[in-house]
């Protein structure tokens, strides 16, 4: 399987260095807020709120939350981030994954919590201000007996795009996508085309235009470096590529580099989780991004 992977990923970056991308970079990547979110714990997955002035994401490694891994959260004002501070329906459990939706008013999230379908599932919370509401299980539409990674609502509020490692996929994770049927889901349907591999496909977001996806792929995520990766429709809008590896800036050649989450206060930035030396810590860095047409 290494082999064939090792292959996938030789095609992908001769397609990147001959112009095929679907999006390119056009600004610097930056650290976010360094020293007061991007701190020497992990931080992982961080989304913002549509006004940019609150930041939720999840560490594995920050003391004072309720479990190993938990949800925090900062608030801006006059320039300066608060000091973090979980939320507070963390369990003593996994709690990861963060997203906010396009309008700010729910939180999307992961977590094993008693009462879901097996190993990790969805959940979402009503966002209140500063405050939360009750969680609610996103139901059996999308989680299943295994484990369900990374939600996000597309930017139109349709589109629940998440991963799993759920029976019948092509490898362990792969990704999924749930058409929103009322106040729920439809039932979760792989993503059309050669985006899921025999390799692990998760921790995907879509971009501003709701279609292109920018998502990490790793061999085997338990043992292989991970990186981030961009997709888009094909021509006929029927299915999404393989895919083509991030150039180095946004990946590291030694280590890992994931979580990516669009920016809702400024859609046309990318943000994402990186260890970038051998200190082994996750920081939140953020970039300009542009897809193809665009000036």
């Amino acid at each position: 399987m290494m082999m064939r992977y090792m292959t996938l990923i030789l095609g992908m970056v001769a397609a990147e260095a001959a112009g095929d991308r679907p999006m390119r970079v056009t600004g610097a990547v930056e650290r976010f807020a360094p020293g007061e979110v991007s701190t020497s714990y992990s931080e992982v997955r961080l989304t913002l709120s549509p006004d940019g002035d609150t930041a939720v994401w999840f560490s594995r490694d920050r003391p004072g939350g309720a479990g190993g891994y938990d949800l925090w959260t900062s608030r801006r004002k006059a320039g300066r981030w608060s000091p973090p501070t979980p939320v507070p329906f963390n369990t003593t459990g996994r709690d990861f994954d963060p997203a906010f939706s396009a309008d700010g008013r729910q939180l999307y999230f992961c977590s094993d919590r008693p009462g879901g379908a097996g190993g990790d599932d969805l959940y979402r919370v009503e966002v209140r201000g500063d405050a939360f509401g009750e969680v609610e299980w996103l139901g059996p539409a999308v989680n299943s007996a295994g484990n369900e990674f990374a939600p996000m609502l597309s930017p139109d509020g349709e589109r629940l795009l998440f991963s799993s490692d759920r029976a019948g996929g092509a490898g362990r994770q792969d990704l999924y996508v749930a058409e929103r049927r009322g106040a729920g889901f439809a039932s979760a349907q792989s993503l059309p085309g050669g985006i899921n591999t025999d390799a692990d496909e998760f921790d995907a977001t879509f971009l501003d235009d709701g279609t292109t996806i920018v998502f990490t792929r790793a061999g085997d995520l338990r043992r292989d470096r991970v990186d981030l990766f961009v997709a888009a429709l094909d021509a006929a809008g029927t299915g999404y590529d393989t895919g083509h590896r991030l150039a180095d800036g946004l990946n590291h050649p030694r280590y890992d580099s994931y979580a990516p989450m669009l920016d809702w206060s400024r859609p046309g930035h990318l943000l994402f989780s990186g260890q970038r030396d051998e200190a082994g810590g996750m920081d939140v860095f953020r970039v300009a991004y542009a897809l193809p047409g665009a000036k």
